[in-house]
């Protein structure tokens, strides 16, 4: 199979495309065709620290194209699904016998495996072994759009963690892939005005078609601040975000951290002090949150006409990480080993 590779080069020669042998899956285990699979931040945070030769990719979906045998534990799981089965899989296996996996919290599981992060092959390839327990059907869609589950995934729990009571006021820093995924779970829930902040005019864009009531540039969010607004959400995972929140949440308010920032970050704890503000950092989501992000993208009301950008061949993946890693308009961008 065709697959990019991580070559520990920088910019548009990060990856490399190149022949691996065709995987075959084990007991409990999936092969996929890929269909797409989507670059997100936390990709272009973990690239530059990868050795040589990674298959990247964890935000994906394609066809089941071939089924392993049963395992011992997880006979139903695998008897789900047959040959030809449009599907996406979380990237991350579990035990399946541990009180998270047990719960559905998969990505604690303490012997989770992650796939496309340097641990397991992810899916800029051709094809992908996956765990068919922790894989949902894709009914309806077209395979390609089947990759935003994931993303769409990391929104609800986001959005669910922030627990929004009605009328409340919202904003949301950053309108890129998770950003817009929050807008849209937002944006079918109880909140009242949903700000969504953004240097980049394609991305506000964006963000107004994912439901934002009201778009503006960082500079602007002093004056819309008033009272404070009850929840932030930060979807940037840049230095500097979490004090930008704590300057915009309002007095015994609620910042939600999303976004992956794997640099220092300093703020000053006295300002979260005196307005008595709470911070929840998040990652990853259930296999309940999973399904139902699977199931929203299959009932037609969201899908790449809103969160799409661009549909790219497997050779183009060191110029989409390059052009990623750069201010961009783009909204989230798609890898498909079908494209030319």
């Amino acid at each position: 199979m065709r697959a990019a590779v991580t070559t520990g080069r920088p910019g548009h020669e990060a990856f490399d495309v190149t022949e691996l042998p065709d995987p075959t899956p084990g007991p409990g285990e999936l092969v996929l065709r890929v269909a797409a699979n989507g670059i997100c931040g936390s990709d272009l945070s973990t690239a530059p620290f990868l050795p040589p030769g990674v298959v990247m990719g964890h935000e994906f979906a394609g066809e089941v194209a071939a089924v392993g045998a049963p395992a011992d534990h997880l006979d139903a799981d695998t008897a789900r699904f047959r040959v030809g089965d449009r599907v996406a899989s979380m990237p991350v296996r579990g035990c399946h016998r541990c009180r998270a996996c047990l719960a559905g919290d998969i990505a604690r599981c303490p012997s989770a495996r992650t796939l496309g992060l340097g641990v397991l092959p992810g899916a800029l390839a051709e094809f992908v072994v996956v765990g068919a327990a922790e894989t949902v059907r894709v009914d309806g869609i077209d395979p390609v759009d089947g990759a935003l589950v994931e993303p769409l995934a990391v929104g609800l729990h986001t959005v669910t963690r922030a627990a929004i009571a009605p009328g409340e006021r919202v904003l949301v820093l950053g309108a890129g892939p998770v950003g817009t995924a929050v807008l849209h779970w937002l944006s079918r829930g109880v909140a009242g005005e949903v700000v969504c902040s953004d240097p980049s005019p394609g991305r506000r864009a964006a963000a107004l078609d994912a439901g934002a009531s009201a778009v503006c540039t960082p500079d602007e969010v002093p004056g819309l601040v008033g009272d404070g607004f009850d929840v932030v959400v930060e979807c940037v995972g840049k230095p500097g975000m979490i004090a930008a929140a704590l300057d915009a949440v309002r007095t015994q308010g609620r910042i939600v951290v999303a976004g992956v920032c794997l640099s220092d970050d300093r703020f000053m704890p006295v300002a979260g002090v005196v307005k008595e503000a709470s911070i929840h950092f998040v990652s990853y989501y259930t296999f309940a949150e999973f399904a139902t992000a699977a199931a929203e993208l299959s009932s037609g009301v969201v899908g790449s006409s809103t969160l799409v950008s661009a549909i790219v061949g497997l050779e183009s993946t060191g110029r989409v990480f390059a052009e990623l890693s750069q201010p961009n308009d783009h909204r989230k961008m798609l890898v498909s080993p079908a494209v030319g």
